[in-house]
């Protein structure tokens, strides 16, 4: 059985495919799908959304915005989206590295969810490349 997979941003539809399951984050947690699931809407959190479509694993990164999940389709709509392709490495690891540093000798300005939720961001680019696991 399968279901049909949208995700889009406000800028473009990056896939609408036919899978099997998907994992999603939500913001209080991930959120397994697959085909028949009971109606749920949700806040997408940060992290990496896999799926498997013709029996491959995919991987993107997100952030933010809001998921609808249907016995039969699965919309995501993001904040932001990147298919692992498409993420440049080097600047994932930089703004990484730049969170670690905010993090590590935090001021009195400095805004602690925000420096966390670029991190999280980061990490989940990174992982959605194929850097870490």
């Amino acid at each position: 059985m399968i279901f049909t997979l949208e995700i889009a941003t406000p800028q473009r539809l990056l896939i609408r495919e036919e899978v099997s399951e998907a994992q999603i984050p939500a913001r209080k947690g991930e959120i397994g799908m697959r085909p028949q699931h009971a109606p749920l809407m949700a806040e997408l959190g940060i992290g990496v959304l896999s799926y498997v479509a013709e029996g491959r694993r995919k991987e993107l990164a997100v952030s933010g915005g809001v998921v609808e999940m249907l016995p039969d389709r699965v919309r995501v709509l993001a904040d932001a989206a990147e298919n692992a392709d498409e993420i440049d490495v080097k600047r994932a690891e930089e703004a990484m590295r730049r969170a670690h540093v905010r993090l590590a000798g935090p001021d009195l300005g400095l805004d602690v969810g925000r420096a966390l939720n670029a991190l999280k961001r980061a990490q989940a680019r990174l992982k959605a490349a194929g850097q870490v696991r």
